[in-house]
């Protein structure tokens, strides 16, 4: 990225310590700013009850404590009901830091901050897609009343999704340009909203999700897991894919899960040959990820799929639906298998478990597909949306145009 006229930039992170995508990519956008020397203003939660402003190795922050009013949305994410109390400090910070632009991820309490400052400021916004809220909640939704008759439920359902859509959309009419992580999203985020949408995908870090970093020697077969166990991840297919191993006659084989959630009682309650490793961060992940010889994911939910990324560049063949952001990634009958439904989940383990030279193959081309996903090559892109946002002057856009090197 070329240093002349660098953007000042303001990012409001709605996610920023938690374990989930959103958050791994708001701290790699963070992290580039840094290595580039890209001035940065990073404004995200506090752990505890103060406020903290500092500087670290050279990004600047603003952290900002939640109120008692904050009402839980996952297991380590809540919305605060009284973030308008902190819109002054927030307008005086950004005076102060004088951003060219201001990059909001998402509707939560920080996300309508951003957009509210944004306006008051004059300072032109930009918005990230990072999570299919609109699936999120009917599929909670429909997990909460499935004692009502399935037609009942879907009828609700169907009204929530379609209600939340739209009110992420009016949201995402906000801003001067708005990032989606697939090219499917990209298009729908164009017709829906009006604005210029470009492609944001995803890195991955090949230094520390790689291959080598597996240790297991026993010739069991495992099947692995990461993730949130939540019902939009789908994770009680993982119940599935045991009982097929089963039927199939896989003696030798154990489910390992990595992660929590609210679907964690279910999943101890009905799968038998399971080992938990709870969360895991750093190098522990990276070998539990080298140690799987295939990675399930079953969510039809998920706008891109960071895990999945993660186990391929750690050699592990991917077994997803074929839904949402993972068919971007999995080469089908190259890099794993994308299927069509849970059974077809199941059954695609069930043939990777008995064909060991598949996986081997498999694996292979796994961890070559992944070489050249840097975080680097993404934000460089970014950077130059922020760019002609922020220094361009206005010009009518052509919709449906994608950005292009």
């Amino acid at each position: 990225m070329s240093l002349s006229r660098v953007p000042r930039l303001a990012f409001f992170a709605d996610c920023f310590r938690e374990v989930n995508g959103a958050a791994l990519t708001s701290r790699q956008l963070e992290a580039y700013a840094r290595r580039r020397g890209a001035p940065i203003l990073t404004v995200h939660r506090a752990r505890g009850r103060r406020m903290r402003r500092r500087t670290v190795v050279g990004v600047e922050r603003l952290e900002l404590p939640r109120s008692p009013l904050a009402l839980p949305v996952d297991v380590d994410l809540r919305f605060d009901l009284l973030f308008a109390r902190h819109l002054g400090v927030l307008e005086r910070s950004l005076e102060r830091f004088a951003p060219d632009v201001i990059h909001i991820t998402s509707p939560g309490d920080l996300g309508l901050a951003g957009a509210i400052v944004a306006h008051r400021l004059g300072v032109p916004l930009v918005a990230s897609w990072h999570t299919n809220l609109h699936e999120f909640a009917a599929r909670r939704l429909d997990r909460c009343l499935s004692a009502l008759p399935g037609r009942v439920r879907r009828q609700i359902c169907g009204l929530a999704e379609a209600s939340c859509w739209k009110l992420n959309v009016r949201f995402y009419q906000l801003a001067r340009a708005v990032f989606a992580p697939n090219p499917e999203l990209v298009q729908v985020l164009e017709r829906a909203t009006g604005k210029p949408v470009y492609l944001m995908g995803r890195g991955v870090d090949t230094g520390l999700f790689h291959p080598g970093r597996r240790t297991r020697t026993s010739g069991e077969f495992v099947a692995g897991y990461v993730g949130r166990l939540t019902p939009e991840k789908n994770v009680r297919a993982l119940a599935l894919v045991e009982s097929a191993l089963e039927r199939a006659g896989v003696e030798n084989f154990r489910l390992l899960v990595v992660g929590d959630g609210g679907e964690a009682g279910w999943l101890r309650r009905n799968l038998r040959r399971v080992e938990w490793k709870g969360v895991l961060r750093g190098e522990r992940l990276a070998a539990a990820y080298a140690d799987m010889d295939v990675f399930v994911f079953p969510s039809r939910t998920d706008a891109y799929g960071n895990v999945v990324q993660e186990a391929l560049a750690s050699g592990v063949p991917v077994v997803a639906t074929g839904v949402g952001g993972p068919k971007h990634i999995v080469e089908h009958g190259r890099t794993g298998f994308l299927t069509q439904d849970d059974d077809g989940l199941a059954e695609a383990v069930v043939e990777l478990a008995r064909n060991p030279l598949l996986r081997r193959a498999m694996s292979r081309e796994a961890a070559r597909s992944m070489q050249a996903r840097s975080w680097d090559e993404v934000f460089d892109r970014v950077w130059r949306v922020y760019r002609d946002v922020a220094f361009a002057p206005p010009a009518p856009r052509r919709l449906g145009v994608l950005f292009q090197e």
